[in-house]
């Protein structure tokens, strides 16, 4: 079973994730990802890469359910090593511009893909959501850099701390995302700017994502894997059992 569709056509690499109901993500869909984006590096004929996801929401994030089946003695550190930190790596890696096409609520790590993106052309009704605070842990997937990057630290531990979501007409205040589009439009004037773009020097924008990750990113990679460091410890905390516990019994979490 798949739950990453797969569309190229003139040049633009369609990636949709398709996960009901909430495009959560699990191993077998970061996998999937995963190889796309390998394929993708090689591909000739794929100029632009552009991600959404199906129905009417982006991504809740990770599958925490998934996580849960586990056990106690599950590695956050090895789990981000082995999924998002390589992911994130290889979106910004990638010398083919990536737009992120934001159709609904985004959180967790699933901002923190759209985060890694170079461009984010949201829909009217997506809010973006931290979303780590909720159920004890820090912020991972890149969002401990990439969000203070784009949008300042300030506002950035606010709504970490809040939990509370950002909407797509704050974000673009903000600079968080490049456009906000009507929902019923978005996918079709994504699909447009992303053929001009694979109109144009996908060469040259590729030598240019090598100036940004050097000028802004320089420690990308340090910091995926010292948030790898920080969610182990999270993870075994007293926070994140009752968190992951409130989650799954669906009540609000009492921290002490």
């Amino acid at each position: 079973m798949t739950f990453l569709n797969t569309k190229l056509q003139n040049g633009i690499l369609l990636l949709t994730i398709d996960r009901p109901p909430a495009n959560a993500f699990s191993l077998a869909l970061i996998g999937e990802l995963q190889t796309a984006f390998r394929q993708a590096a090689r591909d000739a004929q794929t100029r632009v890469i552009v991600l959404t996801g199906a129905g009417k929401v982006f991504g809740a994030g990770q599958d925490i359910a998934e996580m849960k089946a586990g056990g106690e003695s599950i590695s956050y550190r090895q789990h981000l090593l082995e999924t998002y930190n390589p992911l994130i790596l290889q979106i910004r890696n990638i010398e083919k511009p990536v737009i992120g096409a934001i159709n609904g609520p985004c959180a967790g790590a699933s901002l923190g893909i759209t985060l890694a993106c170079d461009l984010r052309l949201a829909a009217d009704s997506a809010k973006f959501v931290v979303g780590f605070s909720g159920i004890g842990l820090a912020p991972d997937s890149g969002v401990s850099l990439l969000l203070p990057a784009l949008i300042g630290l300030g506002r950035t531990s606010e709504f970490m701390f809040s939990n509370q979501p950002i909407s797509a007409e704050k974000a673009l205040e903000w600079g968080m995302v490049n456009r906000v589009i009507p929902f019923d439009n978005l996918l079709p004037e994504t699909l447009q700017f992303a053929a001009q773009l694979a109109a144009g020097p996908t060469g040259a924008f590729g030598l240019s994502k090598r100036l940004f990750n050097k000028a802004v990113l320089p420690h990308l990679e340090e910091m995926l894997d010292y948030e790898s460091h920080i969610q182990e410890i999270a993870g075994k905390g007293a926070e994140h059992k009752e968190g992951l516990a409130a989650f799954l019994e669906k009540r609000t979490p009492k921290f002490q």
